[in-house]
C-alpha cells in the first residue's frame, strides 16, 4: 500500500491507495505498519477538546479553520457515563459528548471539509443503537428512569440519523457510521465489567475495532459505497433489525436537527 497523508491533524490519514477488499485481522496489521512509516512527525498534529463543552468545540473550530486543511474528520470520542451527570453548562454528560458535541464539531467543520477533494466524515457508532427507536422527546434523560448503557445506546442512535442526513445535505462529503465490533477496550472494561467478563477473549482488539474506520477514512472503495451508510467489517448493513420497529418518521429526524442546531447556537 502506497499511503500518503494528506491531513494529520485531529490524528487523520487519508489516501488514494487502500483498497484490501473485507475485514482480517491481518489486513489490520499491515496497514498499522504503514500508517507510521507514511507520516512524518512534523505532520501530526495533537489537539486536545472536551466534546462536552460545545463553547469548548467551537472555540477549537475557529482556531483550527485559521491554520488547517482538513480531508478527513473521524468521529470516534465518545463516553458512557452510567449514573446522570451534567456538565457545567447544564448538559446531560452522554448526550452532550456523544450527540451535541459530534454535531458542532461536524457541522462546524463541513466548510473546512468541501474546500478538498475526496472530504470524508467517519463517526463510530456501535450496534448497540440496534435497540433504540430515535427519541427525541428525552435527548437529555429527563423524564425517565436513567439507564446509562440505553442512554449510550440511544446516543448512537442519534448519531446514525446525522449521518443519514447530513449525507443527504452534503453531497460532496462521503459520510459514514460504523459499528467496531465489541472491542476489548477500557471503556468497555470501565462502563461494561459485567459485559467484559461475560465475552472475555472473544473481544476483539483494537486494532481490529479500528480496522473499519481507517477502511473507511483511506479507501477508494469505500468512498464508491452510498454516503450515508452504517458499516461492520467493511460492508454496509441495515441500520434496524426485523420487526423492531425502531425506525423514525422524517418529522422526528428533523425536529432532532432542529433541537440541536438550536443547542449549537445557544453556545455558539
Amino acid at each position: 500500500m502506497n499511503l500518503r497523508p494528506r491531513t494529520s491533524s485531529l490524528m487523520t490519514w487519508t489516501s488514494k491507495s487502500l483498497e484490501e477488499p473485507s475485514w482480517s485481522p491481518g489486513g489490520t496489521a499491515a496497514l498499522e505498519k504503514q500508517l507510521p512509516s507514511r507520516s512524518p512527525g512534523e505532520n501530526i498534529f495533537l489537539h486536545i477538546v472536551d466534546l462536552s463543552d460545545p463553547k469548548t468545540v467551537w472555540k477549537f473550530v475557529e482556531n483550527f479553520k485559521q491554520e488547517h486543511t482538513l480531508n478527513v474528520l473521524i468521529n470516534n470520542a465518545g463516553c458512557m457515563v452510567n449514573e446522570r451527570e451534567l456538565t457545567e453548562d447544564g448538559l446531560e454528560k452522554n448526550f452532550a459528548t456523544n450527540t451535541l458535541g459530534v454535531y458542532v464539531l461536524t457541522t462546524a467543520l463541513i466548510p473546512v471539509l468541501e474546500k478538498e477533494h475526496d472530504p470524508r466524515v467517519v463517526t463510530v457508532s456501535s450496534g448497540g443503537m440496534l435497540v433504540q427507536k430515535l427519541n427525541t422527546d428525552d435527548l437529555q434523560s429527563e423524564r425517565t428512569a436513567f439507564d446509562g448503557t440505553m442512554v449510550y445506546a440511544q446516543n448512537k442512535r442519534q448519531q446514525v440519523v446525522l449521518t443519514e442526513q447530513w449525507a443527504r445535505a452534503h453531497p460532496t462529503i462521503h459520510f459514514s457510521c460504523m459499528h467496531p465490533g465489541w472491542v476489548d477496550t477500557p471503556g468497555v472494561r470501565l462502563s461494561m465489567p459485567g459485559f467484559h467478563a461475560r465475552l472475555g477473549a472473544r473481544l476483539r482488539s483494537e486494532a481490529q475495532g479500528a480496522d473499519t474506520v481507517l477502511w473507511l477514512a483511506l479507501a477508494p472503495t469505500a468512498a464508491v459505497q452510498p454516503s450515508g451508510r452504517f458499516f461492520q467489517d467493511r460492508k454496509p448493513v441495515p441500520t434496524h433489525l426485523p420487526f423492531a420497529r425502531t425506525s423514525s418518521s422524517p418529522a422526528e429526524e428533523e425536529k432532532l436537527i432542529e433541537i440541536l442546531e438550536e443547542l449549537a447556537q445557544r453556545f455558539k
